[in-house]
């Protein structure tokens, strides 16, 4: 699919040119990415949108995100303690729009409370599932601090289930391809049929080093790609979290 030439990868965020749709905090999160063929991925995008390529490998990317939602809440109200504070994991794309607007598209997002499951689906199109999960943490002496994320699908039987530990070490700056899967800037997503982007704003991803300890993992496979969880990820990689404020869906269209 043709479109216009991708816009430069950047770790800072434009500026929201709206209001507020929601905020919230993403804390300890993990990203873990295998590279595939483009071709790979291409029918899972909405209309309008392709994969997005790394130019330096030719790639595009499938990533497995694991993580602590904390504090969501709609506009710019104070977050909520409870219903806005849960585990998520979600398996994701990387894509380009016709305009040249790179963005995120999930396959799935995994959370805890199905009350958000419900909600983030109507709204959005957004593919949430409820699962029981679970993060830990512990210190290892000289060597850093593990965190295990665990995820079990509640629906279909045998339920699909994951569990990833990665070994976080030092602040590390963040290389080309840790751009290119971690400053996203919106979400490509189809409403009633219709392509839409969903614009978010935070400050630059701070990044540790992260080494995967065990990953015995069903969620990528739930979604296609099950052969990926069998081989080491491409990129890993550790962040301490963010604060995060989304803007409002809008239909695709160049950047302000």
């Amino acid at each position: 699919m043709a479109g216009a030439t991708p816009e430069p990868v950047s770790p800072t965020a434009p500026a929201l040119t709206g209001p507020v749709l929601m905020n919230q905090d993403w804390l300890d999160l993990t990203f873990l990415h295998w590279a595939v063929d483009p071709g790979r991925v291409a029918h899972l995008m909405p209309r309008g949108v392709r994969p997005d390529v790394h130019e330096a490998t030719g790639s595009t990317y499938v990533g497995l995100v694991p993580f602590r939602m904390s504090r969501a809440a709609p506009f710019r109200l104070p977050g909520v303690t409870w219903l806005g504070t849960f585990l998520e994991t979600n398996v994701r794309l990387y894509s380009v729009d016709r305009y040249g607007v790179r963005g995120v598209v999930f396959l799935s997002l995994d959370c805890e409370r199905v009350v958000v499951t419900a909600g983030a689906r109507a709204a959005f199109g957004t593919p949430y599932r409820w699962a029981r999960m679970r993060h830990r943490t512990r210190a290892v002496t000289g060597d850093g601090t593990d965190h295990t994320y665990t995820a079990r699908l509640r629906r279909p039987w045998p339920p699909h289930t994951s569990r990833v530990t990665v070994r976080v070490g030092e602040p590390r700056r963040p290389d080309d391809l840790d751009h290119f899967v971690s400053a996203r800037w919106g979400l490509h997503t189809s409403v009633l049929g219709w392509p839409m982007y969903v614009p978010n704003h935070h400050e630059p991803w701070p990044l540790h080093d992260a080494e995967v300890v065990d990953l015995d993992d069903g969620l990528l496979g739930s979604v296609g790609f099950g052969d990926l969880a069998a081989r080491a990820p491409d990129q890993v990689a550790f962040s301490p979290g963010v604060h995060t404020d989304f803007g409002l869906p809008r239909r695709l269209r160049p950047r302000p």
